[in-house]
């Protein structure tokens, strides 16, 4: 039996020796751990219990990483880091852009990993999201012909609902709570909580084009995101709370 204070941590690995490794160092620091080699048994774990953070391999046989990473992200709001061999910039924001709150390379230091988790833990136990709108404490907010649903992470108008992943909705819930208000990317990241997984100005770009996409914005002629070249993005747009 373990209370809900017990910190709760599913290792994704098919390198058993690194998983059984991992696990070890993961249970003295008193975690309750669950182990997967592949995507079949961590997808079972997930069905049968709760877990607070998933620390997995991209590199997994059979369903990889990004795609686990993608269908847990539509379903849950669990802390993933994701770890691979690769120091890849396309990979990283990938795994980022497709929902994972992390991201290590090996080899890996097991105490940065540990601050990691320990970090991660927190953020998901907590909401981060705050601004001068005066939104924060709302379930939904409104916007032209959109509504964004806080807590589902989830866009709907009219017939229309498309699901987001968290780097998305931080990104575009932090730029509606600073409607009328050029932030800069670094001030983006900030109120993002400046996670380590941020590694360039790119990745708010690429996550930028990806919500101008799914909101059908055109980035000539914005109506939601307007870009302030050489600075920054505003969200231009009236907003509401619903």
């Amino acid at each position: 039996m373990t209370d809900n204070q017990t910190p709760r941590i599913l290792i994704v690995e098919d390198e058993v020796a690194s998983l059984n490794l991992l696990a070890s160092y993961f249970e003295k620091e008193n975690y309750v751990v669950h182990k997967a080699v592949n995507g079949d048994e961590a997808e079972k774990i997930i069905q049968q219990h709760t877990v607070d953070v998933i620390l997995m391999d991209i590199n997994l046989p059979g369903k990889d990483g990004l795609s686990l990473t993608r269908e847990i992200r539509n379903k849950s709001d669990v802390g993933i880091i994701l770890v691979t061999h690769k120091d890849d910039d396309i990979d990283r924001i990938v795994g980022l852009e497709l929902g994972a709150d992390d991201y290590v390379t090996k080899p890996y230091n097991t105490r940065e990993l540990f601050a990691r988790v320990k970090n991660l833990l927190s953020r998901v136990k907590a909401n981060p999201l705050s601004g001068p709108s005066g939104l924060k404490t709302s379930t939904a907010v409104s916007f032209d012909r959109w509504t964004l649903h806080v807590g589902r992470r989830l866009l709907t108008a009219d017939e229309e609902s498309i699901q987001l992943t968290e780097g998305e909705f931080k990104l575009l819930y932090t730029l509606i709570n600073h409607a009328g208000t050029v932030l800069s990317r670094d001030q983006i990241m900030n109120r993002m909580e400046r996670r380590e997984w941020f590694p360039t100005d790119r990745t708010i770009d690429v996550m930028i084009a990806r919500i101008r996409k799914k909101l059908g914005d055109d980035r000539d002629n914005p109506k939601y995101i307007n870009t302030a070249h050489g600075t920054g993005y505003i969200f231009i747009a009236e907003v509401s709370a619903v």
